[in-house]
């Protein structure tokens, strides 16, 4: 999958490598990152599958460390949607604790860069999964008398589209906050 025009944002992954503990630095070959062989046991790779209305319904931003960072197509509100690329988990404690610290500081980086670029009233943050299972979690910001204030923003009216030039140009602020 490409990634739009805007910057991008591979080098996230290696920013955050320096904030992790030593224990949790090993390299995708299993190696740790002094250099020294981990044991691991050796399971099929499947790749990763994403939900159609999930592919349908946002835009491919990054890819970080356990997440793909997505854009919701509706342009009411500046949407964003944190997706682990792990197969057949729906819940947040399915997640082993080493992935749901990493989505919570993932969730939490995008959050503060969306709120520092829209200068948002309120950063609002879900995982519902009512409808569509593969867990997910949007991070939308809400202003007061934006297109539902201050009601939910599922369900509400009709999706619009995102201009191209104004989409670009929230992306790459966003990616800007973001490195």
């Amino acid at each position: 999958m490409q990634v739009g025009p805007w910057k991008n944002l591979a080098s996230l992954s290696e920013q955050d490598a320096l904030l992790k503990p030593e224990a949790d630095r090993s390299n995708v070959d299993g190696t740790a990152a002094d250099g020294d062989r981990q044991e691991k046991q050796e399971e099929p790779v499947t790749p990763f599958e994403l939900d159609p209305r999930l592919a349908r319904d946002s835009d491919l931003v990054a890819r970080l460390d356990l997440c793909q960072l997505r854009l919701s197509r509706d342009a009411r509100w500046p949407w964003l949607i944190l997706i682990p690329e792990r197969n057949a988990v729906s819940e947040t404690f399915e997640l082993s604790s080493a992935e749901q610290a990493t989505l919570s500081r993932e969730t939490n980086r995008v959050a503060e860069a969306l709120k520092r670029v829209t200068g948002a009233t309120k950063i609002n943050i879900g995982a519902l999964g009512n409808i569509v299972r593969q867990l997910h979690v949007h991070v939308v910001a809400r202003t007061e008398g934006d297109a539902n204030w201050p009601g939910p923003i599922w369900g509400f009216a009709t999706a619009e589209a995102w201009d191209t030039a104004k989409r670009d140009d929230f992306l790459n602020r966003l990616t800007e906050s973001l490195t």
